[in-house]
């Protein structure tokens, strides 16, 4: 029996259809976006550096090559761009993905156009999240590629996150496929670019790590991937029974979980910088020192340990809800920091007693047991502190990643 087009055509479209349901995406990265605010107004001078300029006036005419350093590999990938607080759409006229040999170079055979439901560009609205569709090249675990965004238009002031690594930005053109792009000015921030999938075994699975400057690696070395999840990413790549776990760093710097500051507060952020990421299945939450700090500079604002400790029960649920199991890290030890009192410094105690004791979360990593001064808990250990007697420095990074169980992620916890 001869079937009809029309139903042939459906039972096509059914079978892609299905085969596309059977792709598993994972995030490899991904990275953060704070309020939308211009960096430099108000104060009446110049910016002090090329990422405050550009985050003041944005593009024109110019491409954008950021680097992006994968935690797992995959067979295919794709990019997600996001503009959660932009106010104007923003049209990219042309995208390119492409191993990264060294600075702005490409590996020249690498290099891939993106397309956006088969077109070349697209046009980012506010608020709005578009995926690239997906592109055949393999990402490898561990390594470093380029995404370059062609902005023909003026943009304004851009969706960023400040990085760890160096962007590129053109003086001027589409130069998204050049192999280099020289006499570009250096960037430190991640525009528009939200996330990088790849398409992963079944298996593979993402970890988010939600928090703060912390998380996110301030004081850390750029462009040598020292921040802890990073850290953390490369122990999970280096044991066969972890090798397929991928780390997604949400931090943003001055974070807090009940109020907006810098970002929009961990509570308000949940849905878009974790549960709405690819393949995730585990979520470390770092994040309340800044709530703490607040009293000093706005008092009205102090946050109690009960306040936290109900925010943190809210973050677990509404994970929990979706699946994802919750891990409580404490707060690492800030004593001698600007705004460090012995106020907050009961606060800090109260709400790190509950994560390792209180029952509420699926694991707990103890990082102020991995990084306090046993002669003065309530400080860093002096190797480990940058200086500012808050941020750790790289060697404070790895101790924290050290400190991690890889057995949480595997069922199999030492001691267990």
């Amino acid at each position: 029996m001869r079937m009809r087009p029309a139903v042939l055509a459906a039972v096509v479209v059914s079978c892609a259809f299905a085969q596309g349901r059977q792709d598993h995406w994972v995030a490899t990265w991904t990275t953060p976006q704070p309020l939308f605010r211009n960096p430099v107004a108000g104060g009446g001078r110049g910016p002090a550096n090329p990422s405050q300029a550009i985050n003041a006036r944005g593009f024109h005419d110019q491409t954008v090559r950021m680097i992006v350093h994968t935690s797992i590999g995959g067979s295919k990938l794709r990019i997600k761009l996001a503009s959660p607080f932009g106010s104007t759409p923003v049209k990219i006229g042309t995208a390119h993905v492409a191993l990264r040999s060294k600075e702005s170079e490409i590996v020249a055979a690498s290099d891939r156009p993106l397309s956006f439901n088969g077109k070349p560009g697209c046009t980012l609205g506010p608020g709005m999240v578009i995926l690239s569709d997906p592109v055949n090249l393999t990402a490898p675990g561990q390594g470093d590629l380029a995404v370059s965004l062609y902005l023909p238009g003026e943009t304004g002031p851009p969706a960023s996150h400040n990085g760890l690594h160096t962007a590129y930005v053109s003086k001027e053109g589409d130069v998204t496929g050049a192999a280099s792009i020289p006499d570009a000015t250096p960037a430190s921030s991640y525009y528009w670019l939200s996330a990088v999938d790849v398409l992963a075994d079944s298996k593979a699975a993402v970890i988010v790590t939600l928090g703060d400057s912390i998380t996110e690696g301030a004081r850390s070395t750029p462009d040598t991937d020292r921040m802890w999840p990073a850290v953390l990413a490369s122990r999970l790549a280096g044991n066969k029974k972890t090798a397929e776990i991928a780390v997604a760093n949400m931090g943003i710097g001055g974070n807090r979980v009940l109020r907006d500051g810098a970002g929009a507060s961990a509570l308000a952020r949940l849905d878009r910088d974790v549960i709405s990421q690819s393949g995730v299945k585990w979520l470390m939450l770092l994040e309340g020192i800044n709530d703490i700090g607040r009293e000093v500079a706005t008092p009205a604002e102090a946050t109690t340990a009960e306040e936290l400790i109900a925010a943190y029960r809210q973050i677990i649920e509404r994970a929990h809800t979706h699946g994802i199991k919750v891990i409580g890290c404490t707060l690492t030890p800030y004593g001698g920091a600007g705004y460090q009192r012995d106020t907050g410094e009961a606060v800090r105690s109260a709400v790190n007693e509950f994560i390792r004791t209180g029952r509420a979360f699926d694991a707990v990593v103890d990082f102020e047991a991995a990084t306090r001064d046993p002669q003065n808990p309530k400080k860093l250990r002096a190797e480990f502190d940058h200086g500012d007697h808050l941020h750790p420095n790289d060697a404070g990074y790895q101790a924290m990643a050290d400190a991690v169980d890889l057995g949480i992620f595997t069922g199999k916890r030492a001691g267990k």
